[in-house]
């Protein structure tokens, strides 16, 4: 078990609970909350930068292939799904994580180095072929 980073109460988490919580890209375009539902860690997107001065609600999913979700919030919307914990590596694996900018959905998988940043890879089939993003707990 570990505690809880900028927590005012000492609070224990599981080990696989570290991933949850608020975090910022160090590029500090998009912010994300992770959280647990149904046994799988998930994500929804808090904030973005990229608004073109129109307010974080305005945009929508419009580059979704399926035309029934077009009309859905970027801001609120759940971009990685399905990540569970692997206690033999430390890591959460076997997700999916959507690109809102493309209309792509990719295999994802996270891990939280000693510094405690969170890397959250997006990959093709075979983690050797993907983009890594990297996110600081905010």
């Amino acid at each position: 078990m570990i505690f809880a980073a900028g927590n005012t109460k000492a609070q224990t988490l599981k080990e696989e609970e570290r991933i949850c919580g608020k975090w910022e890209s160090t590029d500090k375009e998009l912010a994300i909350k992770v959280y647990m539902h149904d046994n799988e860690f998930r994500a929804e997107i808090i904030w973005f930068s990229d608004t073109d001065g129109k307010p974080l609600d305005y945009w929508k999913d419009v580059h979704n292939p399926d035309p029934a979700l077009r009309d859905r919030k970027i801001l609120g919307m759940s971009v990685l799904s399905g990540l569970k914990y692997d206690a033999d590596t430390n890591t959460w694996e076997d997700g999916m994580v959507y690109d809102s900018r493309h209309g792509k959905e990719w295999n994802a998988s996270a891990t939280i180095d000693k510094k405690g940043m969170l890397h959250v890879r997006g990959y093709w089939h075979f983690k050797f072929i993907g983009r890594t993003m990297n996110f600081v707990r905010i």
